[in-house]
């Protein structure tokens, strides 16, 4: 049956393509989205936004504005929020402004008017570091790097005999770490939802998304994801910039999943008080991937910059265990890496980047927020 919905942040990357396939499937789409400068240059409709989306412009952080959005709703989406590690921990008030207060004034409105169904975009950064296995086979967690073992160099993690640990998929039931404002935040608002959810009887699912790239990404926002970032280096002639060694390990999926992977949810009555984690199940290396990306762009020549130097915040590997996803949702990535980036590609060839990452990490560095 049609439903009336809402996805607040519903004009950016991730939200437009969730948009497209909700309107596919018959239902209405309605948007509350800020249009950021940081993220829409333009502060203008995306052209990519379907005509069909009822667009309307304000900031979750105001009562009116969320109350009017949600007039007639039946599904919420809640992916408003300032999305960044590093620039959190420098934008403290500001991140925890949009994301905390932000789904705080969301859920009032909702107290006054409930939905059936409330779906809050969460993320791979509350786990901080991933899970790790020991050499005698013992699961680990826990385990984080102080700021000598990285101004040695020293990235990998050991567990207190100094043996190196293995890093294994990530489930939803590893602790969280919060390494950063923005995970501190994500965190918040996932429980915030849960717990008012349940309390009012409106099913509420937290989808942790891990590393999502694909078409729309904002590429000249310097804390966007790790491959816009890339892509908007290769753009512009420039080597892409990484940190550590290169080797981390991140999971990364594509958006058409994750956008499959939330209207999933609205066929799945179990999904309902859940936390899922959203991601490939692959783990893939960063260097690795940045040539990857460069080969298929067609610039194999601007092969990745390794700083040797660490971002207060960063972890070292983390990728997901998609086991329950698997289980409660039938969830399945469907858009392998290679197609994913050759896709990624073909859209790169005809964007415009601003090329603002040397800018950021400089920004970085002045607050001592490198190592």
């Amino acid at each position: 049956m049609a439903k009336s919905i809402l996805i607040t942040g519903g004009a950016g990357f991730i939200g437009s393509h969730l948009a497209d396939g909700l309107l596919a499937a018959g239902h209405r789409v309605r948007v509350l989205d800020s249009l950021s400068p940081q993220v829409h240059a333009d502060a203008e409709r995306p052209a990519y936004l379907d005509p069909g989306v009822e667009l309307l412009r304000g900031d979750v952080r105001d009562p009116g504005a969320v109350s009017r959005a949600l007039t007639g709703v039946d599904v919420v989406y809640h992916f408003a929020a300032m999305v960044g590690v590093g620039q959190s921990m420098y934008q403290v008030a500001d991140y925890t402004s949009v994301n905390d207060l932000g789904t705080a004034v969301l859920l009032q409105a909702l107290i006054e008017r409930p939905v059936e169904r409330l779906v809050v975009a969460s993320s791979m950064s509350v786990y901080g570091e991933g899970l790790y296995r020991s050499p005698d086979g013992r699961v680990v967690e826990g385990v984080e790097r102080g700021r000598a073992q990285l101004s040695r160099g020293e990235w990998e993690l050991r567990d207190a005999d100094g043996a190196p640990l293995q890093p294994v998929p990530t489930p939803e039931s590893k602790r969280p770490s919060l390494a950063s404002v923005y995970a501190l935040g994500k965190y918040v608002q996932e429980r915030q939802c849960l717990l008012v959810g349940a309390a009012y009887g409106i099913a509420t699912v937290a989808l942790r998304f891990f590393n999502v790239y694909g078409t729309r990404q904002a590429l000249s926002n310097p804390y966007t994801g790790v491959l816009a970032i890339f892509a908007s280096r290769l753009l512009n002639g420039n080597r892409p910039m990484i940190f550590e060694d290169g080797r981390q390990k991140r999971d990364f999926v594509h958006v058409r999943d994750v956008a499959r992977a939330c209207r999933l949810v609205l066929e799945r009555p179990a999904a309902a008080g859940e936390v899922l984690n959203i991601g490939s199940g692959q783990a893939i290396a960063i260097d690795d991937l940045a040539g990857r990306l460069a080969g298929i762009v067609g610039r194999p020549d601007l092969v990745p910059e390794i700083t040797g130097r660490c971002r207060v915040g960063d972890i070292r590997h983390c990728f997901a265990d998609i086991g329950k996803a698997r289980a409660v949702l039938g969830y399945e990535p469907g858009v392998g890496l290679e197609e994913g980036l050759t896709e990624l590609a073909d859209w790169l060839s005809g964007q415009i980047a601003v090329d603002r990452v040397e800018q950021a990490a400089r920004e970085l560095a002045a607050r001592g927020l490198t190592v």
